[in-house]
C-alpha cells in the first residue's frame, strides 16, 4: 500500500488550568463540560510513560485506509517509507516528536523538566525539551521563562518555601507569532490566557514548583509538587539557552522564517500564496501544523486529497508517490522536521 498524508484523532486532556478555547478557535470538537488544557495531535508513547498504562499510548489515523490503525503500528509495518533517515528513539523505537495545543485558562504550574543527564541516571524519567508558538492571548496575557539574574540554587530554593517564586522568573508579554524555545533545565510557565501550538521531544515527564497554591477539586488537595527532583534540573547557570535569530527565505509564492534548531528538531513557519500548486519535495518525514487557510494534498494513485484547514495536524512520510500541495486560500503553517543520519538522543522508555 502506497503512504499518503496521514492526519490523526486529538487526544484532549482535561486540567485544573483548562478552558475550551480550543473549540473556538481551531474548531475542535470538545468533550462536553470538560476543562480541555491540551490537545495532543500527534504522539506515539510506549506503555508505562502515560498514565501506567499497560498498552502504547499512539495517535490514531483519521484519514485513508489506515484509518483506525495507530501511528505506532504503521511505524512498524512501514518502516524507512514512513521514517526515511531519522531513527527512532529509545529501545521501543517510538516516533520522535509530541504535537500539541495548549489552552491555558488560568496559568500554568511553574515546572521544569529534566535534560539527557538526568533522565539517564534515573530512568523512570523522560528527557523533555520543547517549543511555544503563540496563537492568541488575552489582554496582559505572559509567558514565563527562565531565572532572573543573579537567582541561585539556594535563593530560589528559598523562594519555594516562602511563596516568592514569581519574584525570580522572567515575564514576557505574549504576542502572537512569537515562539519561545524551552530547553530542559529551563523553569517556565504558560500564563492565563494565552494558546499554543506545542512541538517537543516524546516526554511527559514534569516537575512543579510552584502551583499558585490551587487546589484540585477532584481531590479537595493541593496537586503535588516536585521540589528535589526540580532543583536537580533547573539550570542556575546564569546562562539561558541563546535563541537562535530567525532567518527568512522567501520565492515567489512562499516566505519560509526559521523558528527554532535544536538537537531534536527544526521548527519553521511556511507561508503559501492562495492558487498555487506545486510538487512536495521532502524524502524525510515531515509535520504541518496548519495555523490558517485551506489546502489540498494529493498523492498518485490515491482516490481522495487530503484537505487541510486551520487547527489540523498532518504527518507527511517520507515515501509517497507524487506528492503535490494546492492551496485554496492563502496559507500559513508550522512545518518540523527532523536530524537525519544517525539517532535521536535516546529517551529512556
Amino acid at each position: 500500500m502506497p503512504l499518503y498524508p496521514l492526519k490523526f484523532r486529538p487526544r484532549f486532556v482535561e486540567k485544573i488550568w483548562g478552558g475550551r478555547r480550543l473549540e473556538h478557535n481551531l474548531s475542535k470538537s470538545l468533550p462536553t463540560g470538560q476543562l480541555i488544557g491540551e490537545a495532543w495531535e500527534l504522539f506515539d508513547f510506549p506503555p508505562g510513560v502515560v498514565e501506567s498504562s499497560k498498552d502504547w499510548i499512539s495517535a490514531e489515523i483519521s484519514n485513508g485506509a489506515l484509518a483506525g490503525r495507530t501511528l505506532h503500528s504503521v511505524a512498524a509495518e512501514f518502516g524507512t517509507a514512513l521514517y526515511g533517515g531519522v531513527a527512532p528513539i529509545g529501545p521501543h523505537r517510538q516516533f520522535p516528536i509530541l504535537i500539541k495545543f495548549l489552552d491555558a485558562r488560568q496559568d500554568l504550574s511553574v515546572q521544569v523538566h529534566p535534560d539527557e543527564s538526568y533522565a539517564s541516571a534515573n530512568p523512570h524519567c523522560h528527557l523533555k525539551s520543547e517549543a511555544w508558538y503563540v496563537l492568541a492571548h488575552e489582554p496582559g496575557a505572559k509567558i514565563y521563562k527562565g531565572l532572573k539574574p543573579g537567582t541561585t540554587r539556594e535563593t530560589f530554593e528559598a523562594a519555594i518555601k516562602n511563596g516568592s517564586v514569581m519574584d525570580h522568573i522572567e515575564a514576557i508579554p505574549a504576542k502572537v507569532g512569537d515562539c519561545h524555545y524551552l530547553p530542559s533545565g529551563t523553569v517556565h510557565a504558560l500564563g492565563a490566557g494565552v494558546l499554543v501550538a506545542e512541538v517537543q521531544t516524546p516526554s511527559d515527564t514534569t516537575f512543579r514548583v510552584f502551583d499558585f497554591n490551587r487546589i484540585d477539586d477532584t481531590t479537595g488537595q493541593p496537586r503535588k509538587l516536585h521540589v528535589p527532583e526540580a532543583l536537580q534540573c533547573i539550570n542556575f547557570s546564569g546562562q539561558s539557552e541563546p535563541s537562535p535569530p530567525r532567518s527568512h527565505v522567501a520565492g515567489l509564492f512562499t516566505t519560509v522564517t526559521r523558528l527554532v534548531t535544536c538537537p531534536f528538531f527544526t521548527l519553521e513557519k511556511v507561508r503559501f500564496a492562495e492558487g498555487v500548486q506545486e510538487p512536495i519535495p521532502y524524502d524525510q518525514p515531515v509535520v504541518w501544523i496548519m495555523l490558517t487557510g485551506r489546502a489540498q494534498l494529493t498523492v498518485q494513485d490515491q482516490p481522495q486529497p487530503v484537505e487541510l484547514v486551520s487547527g489540523d495536524t498532518v504527518l507527511l512520510p517520507a515515501e509517497m508517490r507524487k506528492p503535490m500541495i494546492q492551496t485554496m486560500t492563502n496559507c500559513v503553517w508550522l512545518e518540523v522536521t527532523f536530524p537525519q543520519g544517525h539517532g535521536l538522543i535516546s529517551i529512556p522508555s
